[in-house]
């Protein structure tokens, strides 16, 4: 307990699985969460959670592709708990489509909501980090950044997160600002649980990871945390990969 004491923490996504487990888990830990999301019903019952297990937490509608519902959320963040010292770009989207079906409105909508904001939010708490003496940026990416077979934009997108990362690491490792990106697996949610329940695909993929079982939201949190944390102090432009073994083969 108290890894994130006294710490600000905005964490995107976070009306539902990874996201909403990050929020809770960073509250456990002490900090004050501004959870944000387009899901807002969902995100209020997170926010409500966390509120009656004692910790501290507001709830923020955001379209992670707007810069203008960006400053917002960075004034509001402010403005309630007067600092920033944790961003964790979590938000993101996924359709199963192949590259030559792809319409641009699906391309850019994927762009827009996986890389773009990534920029958008990156961009906007770097000043307010920068007055608080520095701070911890976390983007969530994927191992499809990493090699090929997912699908195209979503590749695309999480591999733009990637290069982002690491010159956002140099550019403000003066300003004592962090970037880390981490790179999750298979990760079961109920949209991946759905797929695993037809038996021929759960085999597949079963063959195809190391670990004997898939990964877990709170696999992936507990990686969160130690980059948001002081306990990563000297670490900046990490890929944390965690897929079970995957990318090794």
């Amino acid at each position: 307990m108290g890894r994130l004491e006294n710490k600000v923490a905005i964490i995107t996504g976070a009306a539902n699985g990874q996201g909403a487990f990050e929020a809770k888990l960073f509250a456990k830990e002490g900090a004050k969460v501004v959870a944000t999301d387009i899901d807002f019903d969902n995100l209020k019952k997170v926010v409500a959670e966390i509120r009656e297990a004692g910790g501290e937490s507001i709830a923020i509608k955001q379209d992670v592709s707007s810069e203008e519902q960006w400053k917002q959320v960075v004034h509001e963040t402010v403005e309630t708990y007067g600092k920033i010292d944790i961003l964790v770009n979590n938000a993101g989207i996924h359709y199963e489509t192949a590259l030559e079906d792809i319409k641009f409105q699906e391309w850019d909508r994927v762009i827009q909501v996986n890389l773009n904001s990534v920029f958008l939010g990156t961009r906007s708490v770097v000043p307010e980090m920068k007055k608080n003496g520095g701070g911890s940026i976390i983007n969530i990416a994927s191992i499809a950044a990493m090699i090929g077979g997912s699908f195209a934009h979503y590749s695309a997108a999480k591999g733009g997160v990637r290069s982002l990362t690491k010159v956002t690491a140099i550019e403000y490792a003066k300003d004592n600002i962090r970037a880390n990106s981490v790179y999750p697996g298979l990760i079961v949610t109920d949209l991946v649980k759905e797929a695993l329940a037809n038996e021929a695909i759960r085999k597949k993929l079963e063959a195809a990871n190391p670990l004997p079982r898939f990964g877990t939201v709170e696999d992936v949190a507990y990686g969160v945390l130690y980059l948001a944390s002081d306990e990563s102090s000297y670490v900046t432009g990490l890929e944390l990969v965690i897929d079970g073994g995957t990318t090794s083969q």
